[in-house]
């Protein structure tokens, strides 16, 4: 009895680090991916974002960025600038009002060709609300805190 409850223990121990890992994989200063996971150029071919894979990435300034296809990391490859978030992948409200709130992926808006993310579905719908505002707000403030930490702001 006493070994099953330790192997139990041990597989249970095992199965919460398996599904922790992903999570952990987003914040480590070594690996840090961009945008979630996501592939970016999913952004503007798709009607929703499509989850990159391990098997198609690009590293840039540190971030690991993952890619659905080859083709989609070519095209990034060619012209990272075009496909990148706005505001370094932070919540484009949070940055409107000088804070940098980590972002959902999946809460995005194409504008003028630049990719916005925001913090959930309510924040993007205040966003949604003065849209040429935020940005102009967002672009000003982006200048100053770039290279702030969040805990700073």
């Amino acid at each position: 009895m006493h070994i099953i409850k330790k192997t139990f223990l041990s597989l249970a121990t095992l199965f919460a680090l398996l599904i922790a890992a992903p999570s952990f994989a987003d914040t480590t200063t070594d690996n840090v991916v961009g945008a979630g996971g996501y592939d970016l150029t999913s952004y503007f071919s798709q009607e929703k974002p499509q989850r990159g894979n391990g098997h198609h990435t690009v590293e840039l300034k540190g971030v690991t960025y993952l890619f659905a296809t080859e083709e989609n990391k070519k095209a990034f490859e060619a012209n990272p600038e075009k496909f990148l978030p706005q505001y370094g992948g932070y919540c484009a409200y949070g940055v409107s009002v000088s804070k940098k709130f980590v972002a959902d992926p999946e809460q995005f808006d194409i504008v003028d060709g630049k990719l916005y993310l925001n913090l959930d579905a309510k924040i993007r719908s205040i966003w949604l609300q003065s849209v040429p505002t935020r940005i102009a707000d967002g672009d000003k403030n982006w200048t100053v805190i770039a290279n702030r930490k969040p805990s700073e702001l």
